[in-house]
């Protein structure tokens, strides 16, 4: 399938423009500071004669050299199926934690190597696409049924995938990879395929519900302090607490 012919698969037609302007990058970097190994993954998942897109292999060979913890860094507008699945596999095998980073779009085939993520951190803005898998077939009516029960058995197989993972009936899910649904930093990890929105994000919810109880003390203390009777000493007052931030 060539790239032209793999962007007319998508349904929604809105983002085309965009994905299509994805280059390719894959590159490893050494992180010593925080004990873990980065890996960029930008670009078309799958094989190409024109090194224009991120394969199997190339993670295959990547993943040899690398022990312990790492960080992927994903932006993708899908691509070949298979490769897709044997990136989610390699990944899985690997020893060490895999936290996955999606710094734009995991759709198609890039949403299944996602999957693989012990955490995968949705980066703000960012978006997930699941949607059905598909072929060019040339040939006879009886070779054009062959192929669609391939097609099914595939999307069967990458439906136990996303299971791994989504907190909702089966059913529901293989709704979605009908009708081609496209989901939120937000809406991915309501559904239980990411961990989390990026940590500049987590950061903010954080320091939010710590601003939220130091104020829940501040109030404790001055009903304490208004409920001392005459006379008595006051111990707000007399602790003399004060909260700053």
């Amino acid at each position: 399938m060539t790239k032209q012919d793999f962007f007319k698969t998508f349904k929604n037609q809105s983002y085309v423009e965009q994905l299509k302007k994805i280059e390719r990058k894959f590159e490893t970097y050494r992180n010593e500071s925080a004990g873990t190994t980065e890996i960029t993954i930008y670009g078309i998942i799958g094989e190409s004669w024109w090194e224009d897109s991120v394969s199997a292999s190339d993670i295959d060979d990547a993943l040899k050299n690398i022990e312990g913890d790492i960080v992927i860094n994903l932006n993708s507008p899908g691509g070949d199926a298979f490769d897709g699945i044997a990136i989610y596999n390699r990944l899985k095998k690997h020893d060490g934690k895999v936290t996955i980073n999606v710094d734009g779009w995991a759709c198609s085939a890039a949403s299944v190597i996602a999957m693989a993520a012990d955490e995968l951190i949705m980066g703000l803005g960012s978006m997930m696409m699941i949607h059905e898998a598909s072929s060019i077939v040339w040939g006879t009516k009886t070779e054009m049924r062959k192929e669609a029960d391939v097609l099914d058995e595939l999307e069967e197989g990458i439906i136990d995938i996303y299971m791994t993972k989504a907190n909702v009936e089966r059913e529901e899910i293989r709704n979605m990879v009908d009708a081609e649904t496209w989901f939120s930093a937000q809406k991915a990890v309501d559904i239980g395929f990411a961990t989390s929105t990026s940590s500049v994000n987590s950061r903010d919810k954080e320091i939010a519900q710590l601003r939220a109880k130091l104020t829940a003390s501040q109030n404790e203390l001055e009903q304490l302090k208004n409920q001392s009777p005459k006379g008595e000493p006051n111990p707000a007052a007399a602790v003399g607490t004060r909260f700053f931030f």
